[in-house]
């Protein structure tokens, strides 16, 4: 194997701008990172789950409302809540008997900025 060196993602080159996965080899700490939020959206529960949140009028969600669009318990639920929330990708807040829910955007924004190809902006064109 070559010895050659690596700019590895995660790490601020000159301009201050990360530069995305297609353009940079990952290092290994921040791929470890990467494959917690992967598996997290890897779910079709979890995945559904940060849609209602992140889609919702106002920004955020109270888990009463989450709850009832799924043929599942609660318990089970609550624990896709909570592996989103450690995968960094939504937070929450209790008030009185009910949970609030919420996205944190800059987390979907790493992403996106990490797969968006050089030179392809996310926008459609018209």
């Amino acid at each position: 194997m070559s010895k050659q060196e690596l700019v590895v993602l995660g790490q601020d080159g000159a301009d201050g701008c990360c530069p995305g996965l297609l353009t940079t080899p990952l290092g290994e700490e921040q791929a470890v990172e990467l494959a917690k939020v992967f598996k997290a959206l890897g779910d079709p529960v979890r995945l559904r789950l940060l849609s209602m949140i992140a889609s919702r009028e106002g920004g955020e969600i109270c888990v009463c409302d989450l709850t009832p669009a799924f043929d599942l318990s609660q318990p089970t639920i609550s624990h896709h809540l909570k592996l989103l929330r450690q995968a960094g990708l939504i937070d929450c807040e209790r008030r009185g008997t009910w949970v609030y829910y919420w996205l944190l955007p800059e987390t979907t924004d790493k992403l996106a900025g990490l797969l968006t190809r050089p030179g392809h902006p996310a926008e459609a064109s018209s």
